[in-house]
């Protein structure tokens, strides 16, 4: 559990990081501003269509007698709704990432400069960035449908799965939030999808710990809004961490550097961005 309460000190650290530095908050809030919006516009239109979509797919119940019809289609429109609030969730911050890209990754940089040590670089065009972002984001979310089918059908168990299969699912959704979020700082080292999983698989107890109180928070959009760049900032001091676990750095004292005061480093570990020393083929 000191790994749980190692990664959520991150999270806390980067809301703190972004308390002490107001213009990047505030730079922080538009693309999640941005995305609320968007979602909001999305389900207010679901509210009022999901009837008139439910009846549509179901004309086999045109003819059913009351209150057989009303129930049926009410709770299916409901389980539409609900649907749409859990897929909000899961992809708020993957759109937000993916709309916020050129705001995240200055925030990411501007993290890495005040904590001293080098400032990695991409070394690729907006666009190209931005493709990898997108693409990426889809496999994360296809693994997450994955988790969501088999979660599912565990939560038909009694008691086991209204108990213990939310849990896990909870726990599931907050691992993949960390590694969007990691992603903004990992991407700049050159970090690939594979490599990024292997990582955060290696230290999993302070994944969860940073994603899972932000799976809660994210419950509530209008929250995430507000956590997201904090969270974007504690991702990259955790990054720091961990790059520095990977070189085989002794104990962190602080963040993102070694007891002996050098910081961490990718380098040697995996392949750097154009511009490092390294080609890196996505």
């Amino acid at each position: 559990m000191r790994d749980f309460g190692v990664g959520f000190s991150y999270l806390m650290k980067g809301q703190r990081w972004v308390g002490t530095h107001g213009r990047w908050f505030g730079l922080g809030l538009l693309p999640g501003l941005l995305t609320f919006l968007l979602y909001v516009g999305a389900l207010i239109g679901l509210a009022y269509g999901a009837d008139d979509l439910v009846g549509w797919a179901t004309p086999f119940a045109d003819d059913w007698t009351s209150p057989w019809q009303g129930l049926f289609r009410g709770f299916l429109t409901g389980l539409l709704f609900v649907l749409g609030l859990f897929l909000s969730v899961i992809t708020f911050t993957a759109v937000t990432l993916l709309i916020g890209q050129p705001f995240y990754e200055s925030l990411s940089e501007e993290v890495d400069r005040t904590e001293g040590g080098e400032v990695p670089e991409s070394g690729l065009p907006l666009w190209r960035e931005l493709w990898i972002s997108a693409r990426d984001s889809l496999r994360i979310l296809a693994r997450v449908a994955c988790y969501g089918v088999i979660l599912f059908a565990l939560g038909f168990i009694p008691v086991v799965g209204q108990t213990v299969v939310p849990v896990i699912g909870f726990c599931v959704t907050g691992y993949f939030l960390a590694e969007e979020l990691t992603a903004v700082a990992l991407q700049r080292r050159g970090v690939e999808l594979k490599e990024r999983l292997q990582l955060l698989r290696g230290h999993r107890m302070m994944t969860i710990g940073f994603g899972l109180p932000l799976a809660l928070a994210f419950i509530v959009p209008f929250v995430a809004v507000f956590l997201m760049p904090g969270a974007v900032a504690g991702a990259t001091l955790m990054v720091r961490r961990l790059e520095g676990a990977e070189d085989g750095v002794g104990g962190m004292d602080g963040v993102g550097e070694s007891t002996d005061g050098a910081p961490g480093s990718l380098a040697g570990t995996w392949p750097q961005p154009p511009g490092h020393g390294s080609d890196v083929t996505y």
